[in-house]
């Protein structure tokens, strides 16, 4: 059982995914704002967030972006806006996944269900506890990766995407195999990979613009190549 915040200034929608999470065995607190929000994780931390993007005063994004200087909670988005740059800009706050209204309550409890294994430290059991390659380490027990001993911080949907293709050195992927092996989605926008990618990129590359590691195979996808 999780502890999950549900926050929306729509009182109906509160009620529903409360009561599908509830449904589901979690427990769960809920807020009418952002700024409500805020304070209920600073009093009680929550295991994940579910946070509505269009709200009065401090709106999802906001929230959201407090939320990462706070503490690593994963946070999905509702969001009611279906254009693409809107669904990037969520992911670029530092989401970890998204859902679109009006959406089926029962996707959206396994989307939480799917962001908690993750951040419970579920590895996919066919990887290695640990790969090194280079000054890269990436710990799949702890979670973790350092660089030149060094912590990176990543996000959940980042940490799950280097976790996998360093266990995967010199293949190429397509951004909807990645969709399907790293997250498990059979279904959804690519663009979450290409943000994901950039981002992991900003992290662990010495020139994100030039990458020698996360590097693009162009009609295809992405493939880590190891350090030489």
């Amino acid at each position: 059982m999780a502890r999950v915040l549900v926050v929306d200034d729509d009182v109906t929608v509160r009620e529903v995914v409360v009561s599908y999470l509830e449904a589901a065995g979690h427990e769960v607190d809920e807020a009418g704002d952002g700024s409500a929000a805020l304070g209920a994780h600073q009093r009680k931390r929550a295991d994940l967030v579910v946070l509505d993007v269009m709200m009065p005063g401090l709106d999802g994004l906001e929230v959201c972006r407090r939320l990462r200087l706070q503490s690593d909670v994963p946070v999905i988005l509702l969001t009611a806006l279906g254009a693409e740059q809107d669904r990037v800009l969520g992911l670029e706050t530092g989401a970890d996944d998204y859902v679109t209204k009006p959406f089926s309550p029962r996707e959206l409890v396994l989307r939480v269900d799917s962001v908690l294994r993750r951040s419970g430290g579920d590895a996919t059991p066919a990887l290695p506890p640990v790969t090194t390659d280079g000054d890269l380490v990436v710990d799949r027990r702890r979670r973790t990766v350092t660089q030149a001993g060094a912590e990176r911080v990543l996000t959940l949907r980042e940490f799950d995407l280097i976790s996998f293709l360093t266990a995967h050195p010199g293949e190429a992927f397509s951004r909807e195999d990645l969709m399907r092996h790293v997250w498990g989605w059979s279904f959804g926008d690519s663009s979450t990979v290409t943000v994901h990618v950039r981002r992991v990129r900003e992290k662990v590359e010495s020139d994100p613009t030039t990458p020698v590691r996360l590097v693009t195979v162009w009609g295809i996808g992405y493939r880590w190549d190891a350090a030489s």
